[in-house]
């Protein structure tokens, strides 16, 4: 750019900032800090937001050198009714500002009443959507006593959209209206209406009264409009004809959470080229997606469909490609025939958001791939248990706790339980850690958290078990954690998906045997000859004699033992294995390239084996060896690589009801508060998936939340094993797996929150103090007369300390004589005292009398 506008020029240098211009007489302006949060349709506006992950962004947030990089987003927001001209400058500027700040930010294209989850992060109180604009015709609302009805939507950041009218046309039953006449401020709330909601739009009231400086708060429920009081009511009425109401149902409305598109499944990317001089657009493949993918020297379009649109540039693209992107962007979209208010976000290689990297199959941040079997480590990002660690620490250091996803040392209390017959039977504490494959396992774990005991409830499913066998240990699952009074958290496992703590508790000696061959019922002598026989009370099941364990695992949180087909040609040069022939001797067999700590693990499930270990180091076997496992044969010397999918950190994502099934909606910098008591959230932690209950999720909801998880691996753009481990944990009972992905986590956080009766009692009090604050403004009122007169100069001072003592602050007019009041206000007091309440606080505003 031949010139840097000169508002860009004045953000601060390796510094954290929020900052919102607006789009004015096709100019960039400063919007007022004390307006951050209210937009208004008519306009367009920029906010950039710099921070560097010490503190959570939003726009309350004060410059401070940065710590670290810096991660900046620019977002340029479209009112619904800004004139194309403003849009484009709006557009144009962002491209300005982004090479400006070099060329890194990612850039966002936000469209009224459709703005991504990171914007609307950016305001803890939520956004306001008001009527009106500087140009294109509109003008701002003025300081009038125009009566005006705001929609308020939304749990966590509500957003408060200004509608064109008052009018009981435009209100359902499903949520929260209000009305706002200045003197009188009404929340009007749906009969089907959440607490959160109600909540909410008084929090709102109070806001407008705290504007206006003035003002009477009443709550209005649904069907009660009736029961006001007198003034109320008959206020309700010249507002909104009480004869005239009729609403719609909430059932009949599209809002947010309907209006939002399925995560789409089938992803496209498309490469973006400009080689002849004119832009091309061609497909490149469906997903999955690949990092590899993506090439430098281009850009991309990630079609995400109505769940977004993504434009990817490489480092080596051109200028053209560079500055152009986000204009391409919207000419895709337009021809694809999506809605025009669909997200876009634009992306450099190397400033790739979470968000963006969660849609491809593999990414890594580093050039250096990362080693076999593991992952790296970062704030809230869950790894594969690698190291060994003190276990006591973890409940007071439940960061790490989430990292190695472990709870305890596993030496609490356990019980296993076999399916069979569509019934639970007890296993053996002999044979503790012993699964077969086509079996289904409930365990029930108890242990010391430092201050109770809490309990886990797990159910396994073998890989080859039947599907009454799945569902009749999920139902068993659940069975147990009702007698527990629902207190305890519930883990499903898939074979193979095990996580770390589950593997801990049986000390790293877990063992996966194939189908099993049952034997009798009820007990009794096994015939076949070829096992050992384990009554677990419903029946025997014979162990096998002779065997092939692959051994996987460093330490006793990651190490599992399966069985694999006993013959030489399983060996692999890069694993333990462990061969019984049958004959009471365990061989422990060690590739060339298996670690020490991998051989120490066999070692210890050998001995746990009851029989005599012989190790046998690759290269160095026995003829004794080769004939257990059935003669000499080729085997594979390469170390079977682990895919890894890179760092991934936590996400956290909000369940909305969507006929019968529940959609996520991803919420951005997370923390706490984000838990709504009456919502499911899943917390993605990628190599395992929590499903947070909310005290007051009602049962329908609760009963969706058992398929939510499978249906978002499901939909994940990046193939996600359905396998993955589903953890579901009720609100007041997170294990310290879970609350160390949360900055910070207090464990009376709900109990110190407003409550909508909390709020109401205090705007009920208010109203109590106001009504006596006008009996007395009455008094002075009535004697005007007889108060004490002062020049004008004397009352027209900002500090009320500096007043002469007699007089009332609120009511400054009342000590000015006949000829001072008519040459300040011209008019006679007997004139203004006939005014409307709302003009005479407006005319005493502009004097300097408020």
């Amino acid at each position: 750019m031949s010139s840097v506008d000169p508002m860009f020029k004045s953000l601060p240098k390796n510094s954290t900032f929020f900052t919102i211009w607006r789009i004015e007489k096709m100019q960039i302006v400063q919007f007022p800090k004390d307006q951050y949060g209210t937009f208004y349709t008519g306009d367009s506006y920029i906010v950039v937001v710099a921070s560097d992950n010490t503190e959570k962004p939003n726009c309350f947030m004060k410059s401070k050198k940065a710590v670290g990089a810096l991660d900046i987003h620019i977002h340029f927001w479209l009112g619904a009714q800004t004139s194309q001209d403003e849009a484009g400058v709006a557009a144009y500027k962002t491209v300005e500002l982004d090479d400006h700040l070099g060329g890194s930010p990612v850039q966002h294209r936000e469209v009224q009443g459709f703005e991504s989850q990171r914007f609307l992060s950016y305001f803890p109180k939520g956004i306001r959507i008001q009527n009106g604009g500087v140009v294109s015709g509109f003008k701002h609302v003025e300081d009038t006593m125009t009566p005006r009805m705001f929609h308020i939507k939304g749990k966590r950041r509500p957003i408060v959209k200004e509608l064109p009218n008052v009018s009981w046309s435009l209100m359902n039953d499903g949520d929260v209206f209000v009305i706002d006449a200045r003197t009188v401020v009404f929340v009007w709330c749906g009969r089907h209406a959440n607490h959160v909601e109600k909540l909410q739009g008084a929090v709102t009231a109070q806001q407008l009264k705290a504007e206006h400086g003035e003002g009477t708060i009443v709550i209005v429920e649904d069907g009660q409009e009736k029961h006001l009081g007198s003034p109320e009511k008959e206020y309700l009425n010249h507002l909104l004809p009480l004869e005239d109401k009729v609403v719609k149902n909430h059932r009949d409305m599209s809002g947010d959470e309907l209006a939002e598109k399925q995560h789409c499944a089938d992803i496209k990317l498309y490469r973006c080229s400009d080689e002849v001089g004119t832009l091309r657009v061609t497909e490149v493949k469906t997903g999955p997606l690949e990092q590899k993918d993506l090439l430098s020297q281009d850009s991309y379009i990630v079609d995400n469909a109505e769940a977004g649109i993504w434009v990817w540039v490489g480092k080596k693209a051109s200028h053209k490609e560079r500055t152009e992107a986000m204009r391409n962007a919207q000419g895709f979209i337009k021809k694809k025939g999506y809605p025009h208010c669909t997200q876009v976000a634009r992306v450099i290689e190397g400033g790739e958001p979470m968000g963006f990297k969660c849609l491809f199959r593999v990414w890594h941040d580093s050039e250096h791939p990362a080693l076999p079997g593991k992952t790296h480590s970062a704030h809230k990002i869950a790894k594969t248990v690698q190291t060994k660690f003190d276990a006591s620490t973890l409940h007071s250091n439940p960061a790490l706790s989430a990292q190695m996803q472990v709870v305890d040392d596993g030496t609490g209390k356990r019980e296993v339980f076999r399916v069979r017959n569509l019934n639970l039977v007890s296993v053996e504490l002999r044979d503790h850690g012993k699964f077969f494959s086509n079996g289904c396992y409930v365990i029930v774990y108890i242990y010391d958290s430092g201050t109770k005991e809490d309990c886990i409830v797990y159910y396994w499913l073998g890989q080859n078990a039947s599907t009454d066998d799945k569902r009749t240990a999920a139902l068993k699952a659940r069975e147990l954690d009702d007698r527990f009074n629902g207190q305890s958290v519930l883990v499903r496992l898939v074979q193979g998906k095990e996580t770390p703590h589950f593997m801990t508790i049986f000390s790293g000696q877990m063992i996966v045997f194939e189908a099993a061959d049952e034997g009798i019922n009820g007990g009794g002598a096994v015939t076949n000859g070829n096992g050992v026989a384990a009554d677990h009370g419903g029946g025997v099941y014979n162990f096998p004699r002779v065997y092939l364990l692959r051994v996987h695992g460093t330490t006793q949180h990651n190490t599992t033992a399966v069985q694999v087909p006993c013959t030489a040609a399983s060996l692999n040069s890069g694993d333990v294995f462990l061969l019984s022939g049958g004959g009471g001797v365990v061989y422990v067999w060690a590739g060339r390239k298996s670690t020490g700590d991998e051989r120490e693990m066999a070692k210890k499930i050998a001995t746990g084996s009851g029989m005599e270990m012989v190790l046998v180091s690759e290269g160095q076997e026995k003829q004794e060896f080769w004939n257990a496992i059935g003669g000499r044969l080729d085997y594979t010397s390469e170390k079977q690589m682990q895919e890894d999918s890179g760092t991934r950190a936590a996400r956290l994502f909000h369940l909305c009801d969507r006929v019968g099934r529940l959609a996520p909606r991803e919420v951005v910098d997370f923390d706490q508060c984000d838990l709504v008591e009456d919502e499911v959230m899943l917390l993605d932690a990628w190599h395992s998936i929590f499903l947070w209950i909310g005290k007051d999720v009602g049962k329908e909801l609760a009963k969706l939340a058992n398929h939510a998880a499978e249906d978002y691996l499901q939909d994940d753009p990046s193939c996600r094993d359905l396998g993955t481990p589903v953890i579901w944990v009720k609100q007041g009972l997170e294990p310290p797996n879970f609350t160390g992905f949360f900055t910070s986590w207090d464990s009376e956080f709900w109990k110190t929150l407003p409550t909508y009766e909390s709020i109401k009692n205090e705007i009920e009090d208010s109203n109590q103090t106001l009504l006596a604050m006008q009996q007395q403004a009455a008094l002075y009122r009535n004697s005007r007369s007889e108060v004490e007169k002062f020049t004008f100069d004397a009352l027209n001072v900002k500090n009320p300390d500096q007043l002469p003592t007699c007089v009332d602050p609120a009511n400054k007019e009342l000590y000015l004589n006949d000829e001072e009041f008519l040459r300040i206000f011209s008019m006679a007091y007997e004139e203004f005292e006939g005014l409307p309440k709302w003009k005479k606080l407006d005319l005493k505003k502009k004097v300097g009398l408020f």
